[in-house]
């Protein structure tokens, strides 16, 4: 049976489903080629000016083909070319001209040479991979970051999960355009979403007013062609596939399958501590279907495996990354600085660190009693807390990117894309839990 909508999804459907969706798609291919064109005048980052230039041709070119779409559908409703097909069509062409092409772009001028072509994000993490190759541990430690001159210092941190060095691994093997870490990002990327659009939607029957297809859509718009997805992808990347595969868990959950969205939401943990709220939310949300341990199974073990080698190699080393660093205790300060309300805490007001950090533990502590008094019993509200609550923790941080936010938005975005459809053949009813 499909849920009862909620307020919330009634005050939203409207402006989603108007002139069948095409309507909000020209707004947002329309919104975000202006987003890219003032980033390519105005931003201080050279490889983000770089994607903007590109990136404002491929918005624009999709809002041409939205605004055609919707003239079709006025002529014609029932014309395919104004159907969810050729929006699918649009929305893949988007991606192409505003994320993988700029990323090629960026990647083929760096191997030419030029080494401003990249965020410190890909030079980190491809320079993980080889210390994993070398060494057996993609970090350096204390001293070895404290030898490097101080200009180099920050790029000697990996403030990673030790997963994240594998997509390093391409660029240790050989040096070209293909083996750039970006391009690794998108292949991964790209494999988690199509799983997770194609698990949503495998082996449904639908009612003709059945809009999970439209739905589904809408959430994969949100992973990537929205500019702070596109942009992140093509000048640093390493999100991207940390949250593909998050939202894969929750696809996985949707259809009933706790051990796979364990598994997938293990995976992503092992790259990113980003994930691991996601995790502790679907565990939760295991726990209301008896299946809490499968969900666990992957969600913890596959982070712990992935820690394994690194705290036998060199324990001081992983613990000078993965906590230190990112708490502020390192040799040198993260440049995550964006000017959300935790930063202009920490940075304006006397003690205005520990206030921060007070209103973060004081957050977390909320969202901690209502999973507890009302555990997530359904994938919507699972996704539901979980963007919710990151973008609370991403508002509250001291230390925060305006990137980040691609974590909330897209989850929240996702939400409606995981409500079980009219089916006799869903496998959550037919208790399918592998």
């Amino acid at each position: 049976m499909t849920a009862a909508p909620t307020a919330r999804r009634r005050g939203w459907q409207p402006l989603d489903s108007a002139a069948g969706g095409l309507a909000l798609d020209l707004g947002l291919y329309a919104a975000s080629a202006a987003f890219a064109t003032i980033t390519a005048v105005t931003s201080t980052l050279v490889p983000h000016r770089a994607w903007g230039g590109v990136a404002a041709v491929g918005y624009l070119l999709a809002a041409l083909a939205a605004t055609c779409q919707l003239l079709l559908r006025r002529r014609d409703p029932g014309s395919p070319l104004a159907g969810l097909r050729a929006r699918w069509a649009v929305t893949g062409f988007a991606w192409f001209t505003t994320a993988l092409l700029p990323l090629a772009w960026q990647s083929i001028q760096r191997a030419g040479g030029r080494t401003d072509r990249a965020q410190e994000e890909v030079l980190v993490v491809e320079e993980s991979g080889r210390r994993l190759v070398d060494t057996g541990t993609p970090y350096l430690g204390h001293d070895a970051i404290a030898a490097l001159p101080p200009g180099e210092q920050l790029l000697g941190y990996t403030p990673y999960q030790p997963g994240m060095a594998l997509f390093g691994l391409p660029r240790a093997a050989v040096d070209a355009w293909s083996t750039d870490a970006r391009v690794w990002f998108a292949v991964g990327t790209a494999l988690a979403l199509a799983l997770a659009v194609r698990t949503l939607l495998r082996g449904v029957r639908r009612p003709a007013d059945d809009r999970t297809g439209a739905a589904v859509l809408r959430g994969v718009q949100a992973a990537t062609v929205l500019p702070v997805c596109a942009l992140t992808l093509a000048t640093g990347g390493d999100d991207l596939p940390v949250l593909a595969l998050c939202l894969l868990a929750l696809a996985f959950a949707a259809a009933g399958r706790p051990g796979r969205a364990g598994l997938a939401v293990g995976l992503a943990g092992a790259l990113k501590l980003f994930a691991w709220p996601v995790a502790l939310v679907l565990i939760i949300w295991g726990t209301t279907r008896r299946a809490g341990l499968r969900v666990a199974a992957g969600a913890i073990g596959l982070p712990a495996v992935a820690l394994l080698p690194a705290l036998l190699v060199d324990r001081d080393a992983l613990v000078e990354n993965v906590l230190r660093f990112p708490l502020g205790h390192g040799l040198v300060t993260s440049p995550a600085q964006s000017p959300f309300p935790g930063h202009l805490i920490a940075t304006t007001l006397p003690a205005g660190r520990a206030v921060a950090v007070a209103l973060l533990l004081a957050a977390g502590l909320a969202i901690a009693v209502r999973l507890a008094r009302r555990p997530p019993r359904t994938a919507v509200a699972a996704a539901l807390i979980c963007g919710y609550g990151l973008l609370a923790a991403i508002l509250l941080m001291p230390t925060t990117r305006f990137g980040y936010l691609l974590y909330p938005l897209a989850l929240l975005a996702w939400a409606p894309a995981l409500q079980p459809p009219v089916s006799a053949n869903w496998r959550a009813e037919a208790g399918d839990t592998a």
